[in-house]
């Protein structure tokens, strides 16, 4: 069987250049960073070379970037510095769950925290992210780009604004970089995170942007790496294969972005023929050329995944699994839909290895297993009764 993986928002393959640049310094190169000597200094090389590279993708500056583990890690290190003392957040109701958790659990010690839902295009009014600004607010996170729907978020605007009163802005970019072009520095946003396996990086390495001036302390303690920013000694294969990553979507993009957005139109056109009452989200809404994210009545998404992963096919849905109940996405309830609609829905993300023959023979695996579990679905005949 042909395994057709359309589950790119989740994580990406290795692009192999990547590989190629990481393979040496996972076997015959090694050294530590911070050691003086020639194996050393090899190392240091490479963690900077890739700082370079990573730096000439955003539009900034090499020493602004500290290198993480994850975009979680770098989430949290920026919420848990700026809400370490009493005062006000204020995030979108859509942000990821490192963003999320984070802010919860700081409520919990006394902070103050204002959650602003997206509108029904899924995007988040910038206006009503300003008009939650109180004089005691410590910092607004706004995502660039929604990893369930794709959709690309005021950003810019809210950043401008919240520069003159003084606001720091913290913009998750995880989805969106590597995926559409993204200067930091332009967005005004004073700090910015990245994730290597959301566009064919390993996973393990991620990037924080620290816009110049504004402050940081580190997370993490102990040594003096990243310029006393994280401690810990740097995963050299990973941020290698980070910068080499950053390398090729820098030269790639344009190129990625055509092929994206094509396979996502015919995917969507093909279902509006073979399922006219299939319901796109944000289908109208600015987004990422890879994403669709597409309700199917009548039908459970959780099982119509299952379905098509033994067909071959790998999806999403987005909703939350605990202790074996499946949750409708956080995401879909604060754009106003209703449970039912939200947990029959399933998220496809394309990446750059997709062809159009998969996507119309999953088309057809669609048809198939959606008429399949209509058949037999309570839900099904709810809807239609």
């Amino acid at each position: 069987m042909h395994l057709v993986y359309f589950d790119n928002n989740a994580t990406t393959p290795l692009h192999s250049r990547v590989r190629e640049a990481m393979l040496p310094w996972i076997g015959e190169i090694h050294g530590n960073p911070s050691s003086l000597h020639r194996f050393g200094q090899a190392a240091r090389n490479a963690v900077e070379e890739a700082r370079e590279k990573v730096a000439a993708l955003l539009g900034v500056r090499p020493p602004e970037l500290v290198f993480t583990a994850s975009g979680t890690e770098a989430n949290n290190t920026v919420l848990f510095h700026r809400a370490r003392r009493p005062g006000h957040v204020v995030i979108s109701a859509i942000e990821h769950p490192s963003i999320r958790e984070a802010a919860a659990r700081l409520e919990k010690e006394g902070l103050e925290v204002t959650r602003v839902s997206p509108a029904g295009d899924g995007v988040v009014p910038a206006a009503e992210v300003l008009r939650a600004l109180r004089s005691d607010t410590l910092l607004v996170a706004l995502m660039l780009a929604n990893n369930e729907l794709g959709t690309l978020q005021p950003v810019a605007e809210v950043a401008a604004a919240c520069r003159e009163r003084g606001v720091p802005v913290l913009c998750d970019a995880v989805q969106a970089v590597g995926k559409i072009p993204v200067d930091a520095a332009a967005l005004g946003v004073d700090y910015l995170v990245l994730g290597a396996h959301k566009f064919y990086g390993p996973l393990g390495a991620a990037a924080l942007w620290v816009r110049k001036g504004v402050e940081l302390t580190g997370y993490l303690v102990g040594g003096s790496q990243e310029r006393r920013r994280r401690a810990s000694t740097e995963n050299v294969p990973a941020i290698v294969g980070l910068g080499e990553a950053a390398a090729a979507a820098r030269e790639e993009m344009a190129a990625r972005g055509a092929h994206l957005a094509a396979l996502r139109d015919r995917f969507e056109a093909g279902l509006t023929r073979h399922m006219p009452e299939a319901i796109f989200h944000c289908q109208a809404s600015p987004r990422l050329p890879n994403t669709s994210h597409v309700a199917f009545p009548g039908v459970e998404g959780e099982s119509l995944l299952i379905r098509l992963d033994l067909a071959g096919f790998a999806v999403s849905t987005g909703s939350a699994c605990s202790s074996g109940a499946v949750e409708p996405s956080k995401t879909l309830l604060a754009m106003g839909l209703s449970p039912g609609e939200a947990l029959s829905s399933l998220r496809i993300s394309f990446g750059i290895s997709n062809t159009a023959e998969e996507v119309d023979a999953f088309l057809d695996a669609l048809d198939r297993e959606v008429a399949a579990l209509r058949r037999v679905s309570p839900l099904a005949r709810a809807v239609a009764s």
